[in-house]
């Protein structure tokens, strides 16, 4: 038995693939409209979305349902040179989003815990690309950060709420976190 009440790693079914690919393209087009990105829209905040199986063990984090990870690609030896530049890999925690799901069925639903897993760390990766948050923060404005994003999230998810969302956008509420919720 791990420490997190999961036998063995749980990864994702192909199903559950295709849904997470759904609500990255949902979250994208809510976070265009919720941040005005016009032409391009995220075009410019490069990002990639990346499931337990495929991350390096710095990648994975037993405490959280996302770890946001920053690369630097060099392609030119001056470091400030326009064809540098910083991406960000969301790294999906298989194992602890189908545990939450299971552990608070038939409440909390796998689809829209994963559109505002999207939406929130898409908010991450908008703030830090734009500079409206610094990625190497000292810990105090990195939870000062945190509550900022959460807070965005439920403001960007609020007007697509149905029964099921909402129910998660509670559970992210300011009085709850999941994590107490759920664990």
């Amino acid at each position: 038995m791990n420490l997190d009440g999961t036998s063995g790693n749980m990864y994702f079914r192909k199903s559950e693939i295709s849904l997470i690919k759904g609500a990255f393209d949902h979250a994208e087009k809510l976070a265009e409209t919720h941040f005005r990105l016009g032409r391009g829209g995220l075009g410019g905040h490069r990002y990639e979305v990346k499931t337990l199986v495929h991350l390096d063990d710095h990648e994975i984090n037993d405490k959280a349902f996302a770890h946001l990870c920053r690369y630097f690609c060099q392609k030119n030896e001056d470091a400030d040179h326009p064809d540098n530049f910083y991406f960000f890999k969301v790294c999906l925690q298989d194992n602890r989003i189908v545990n939450a799901v299971k552990r608070s069925e038939p409440f909390i639903k796998m689809a829209p815990l994963l559109l505002y897993i999207a939406a929130h760390e898409l908010v991450h990766v908008i703030r830090f690309t734009n500079g409206d948050s610094d990625f190497d923060a000292p810990l105090e404005e990195k939870i000062k950060e945190e509550e900022k994003v959460h807070s965005i999230t439920r403001d960007m998810l609020r007007p697509v709420a149905k029964t099921d969302l909402a129910l998660v956008l509670d559970c992210f509420s300011d009085k709850y976190q999941i994590g107490d919720i759920l664990n």
